[in-house]
């Protein structure tokens, strides 16, 4: 009976009801509350474990089946009007080289093209220098005035992925054609000589 108090009194009711059979506080009494709350703690812990395993999501990180959701085109609200007239402005980021100041840009460089155009015809030499700038400044003239048609009929709002992807392309473009300038420059005459073969030809 002192026993089971004891066990009541350190251990809970639990564990004196599993120990019916211990008369004495002795060293089996203290063995069998030791293992009986080594199974306890076995028992919750495992439980526990189980939960955490069964509440875990695990997502596979590599899909093989493709994803066409992006490819579509974005729903536009009707009239295309987004907001209500409660909501404040937001005004774009200013950056230096979008917004009016390409505008500008353009106009000072269509206006340089008359003269480098005209200057090999009026000096009837042909200048390397010239010749290089006057090509670079042609492919810069069509890189603004074919991204100016991308952003107009191919805007992101609506097209998202595809706008993007025509940018890239013609960046991609740009770039090749600089690498043909180049070899044009260092491998032939320029492009004022291969213009002046094509023509006496």
């Amino acid at each position: 009976m002192l026993s089971r108090q004891c066990c009541r009194g350190r251990y809970g009711s639990a564990a004196a009801t599993s120990l019916q059979r211990c008369e004495e506080p002795s060293t089996i009494c203290k063995y069998q509350i030791r293992r009986h709350l080594i199974m306890l703690a076995r028992g919750i812990i495992g439980r526990g474990l189980l939960g955490l395993l069964r509440n875990l999501n695990f997502v596979r990180t590599l899909s093989l089946k493709p994803n066409f959701s992006k490819l579509k085109l974005r729903e536009q609200p009707p009239g295309n009007i987004v907001g209500t007239v409660n909501e404040a402005y937001e005004i774009p980021l200013v950056s230096p080289y979008e917004s009016s100041y390409h505008w500008t840009y353009e106009r000072i460089l269509a206006a340089g093209l008359v003269p480098m155009a005209a200057f090999p015809f009026v000096m009837g030499v042909d200048f390397p220098y010239v010749d290089t700038a006057f090509c670079l400044a042609v492919l810069f003239h069509a890189h603004c005035g074919i991204k100016s048609c991308i952003i107009d009929y191919i805007p992101e709002r609506v097209y998202g992925f595809w706008h993007k992807a025509a940018c890239k392309l013609l960046s991609l473009g740009s770039f090749v054609s600089m690498y043909g300038i180049y070899l044009i420059e260092t491998s032939e005459n320029g492009l004022f000589d291969l213009i002046s073969k094509l023509w006496s030809s």
